[in-house]
C-alpha cells in the first residue's frame, strides 16, 4: 500500500540536518584574529625577558656608555694603583734613610765617647805620673749591654816619660748581688789560662773594651780595674754602679 505523498515528505524532512554554513570571509578573520593574538602574545613575552635581562630601556647606545664609563674607572683605579705604589716606594726610602741617620748617630755617639777619653787622656799627660812608673787607670766605664752582659771600656795611660813599653794585663773584680747575697767575680776567670787574659801593650796609652758575661739575675755595685805587671800591681781604681 503507497504511503500518502504528505507522510513521506513528513518523514523525509524529520531526517534532514539543519546546518548553518558561514561565509570564508569570516572564517578568515577569525584566523588572522588568532594569528594576531599569538604575535602579540609572542613580543610581549620577548619584550619582558629582554627588560628582566637589559633593563626596560637596554639599547646599544647605553651599552656603549656603560662600556666607557668602566674603562674610565679602570683607568682612575690604574691610577690610584700607580699613585699607591709611588707613595708605598717613598715610605720605604724614607724608613731606610732614617734607619740609616740612626746608625750614623750611634757610630758617632761611640766616636764621640772615644774622643772624650782621648782628650781626657791628653789633658792628664800635663801633670806627673802618681802611680809607680806612671801606669795609671785613666777612665772606666761600664753599662749593661743587656740583662747577664756589661759592657766596659777602660783608658790605661803610662805618663811621664815613659821611655818604654809597657807589658801587662788587665783584670777585674766585680762586687755583685746575686739572688740577694753578696758575691765577688773574678774576670777574666783565673781558669782561662793565657789565653783568657786581657793583654795590654802601649807606650803611652792603650784602651780597653768589651763585655762580661754575668750570673742570671746578677746586680753589679762596684768594679775594681787592676793593672798587673808579672803578677805585681802597677795600678788600680775602682768605680760605684
Amino acid at each position: 500500500m503507497a504511503k500518502p505523498r504528505f507522510l513521506q515528505r513528513r518523514i523525509a524532512a524529520s531526517k534532514m540536518t539543519i546546518s548553518h554554513q558561514q561565509p570564508w570571509p569570516i572564517k578568515l578573520a577569525l584566523v588572522a584574529l588568532v594569528i594576531g593574538l599569538g604575535g602579540a602574545i609572542a613580543m610581549w613575552t620577548y619584550d619582558l625577558g629582554r627588560s628582566f635581562a637589559f633593563g626596560p630601556q637596554f639599547s646599544v647606545e647605553r651599552l656603549d656608555l656603560l662600556q666607557r664609563q668602566v674603562e674610565t674607572l679602570a683607568a682612575e683605579r690604574d691610577k690610584l694603583a700607580a699613585t699607591a705604589s709611588t707613595i708605598e716606594s717613598q715610605q720605604n726610602i724614607e724608613k731606610s734613610t732614617q734607619k740609616q741617620l740612626g746608625d750614623q748617630v750611634k757610630t758617632l755617639t761611640s766616636e764621640n765617647l772615644k774622643l772624650k777619653d782621648d782628650l781626657a787622656f791628653f789633658e792628664s799627660l800635663m801633670p806627673a805620673a802618681t802611680g809607680p812608673e806612671g801606669i795609671t787607670v785613666q777612665r772606666i766605664k761600664a753599662e749593661m749591654a743587656a740583662p747577664n752582659q756589661l759592657r766596659y771600656r777602660v783608658l790605661v795611660m803610662q805618663g811621664g816619660k815613659g821611655g818604654r813599653d809597657f807589658v801587662g794585663e788587665m783584670q777585674f773584680s766585680l762586687n755583685l748581688v746575686v739572688a740577694g747575697k753578696p758575691a765577688i767575680m773574678q774576670f777574666p776567670d783565673a781558669k782561662a789560662g793565657e789565653a783568657g787574659k786581657l793583654k795590654l801593650t802601649f807606650r803611652h796609652y792603650q784602651r780597653q773594651e768589651g763585655l762580661i758575661t754575668l750570673p742570671d739575675n746578677a746586680v753589679v755595685k762596684s768594679i775594681q780595674v787592676k793593672i798587673m805587671d808579672k803578677g805585681v800591681q802597677r795600678a788600680q781604681q775602682s768605680i760605684n754602679l
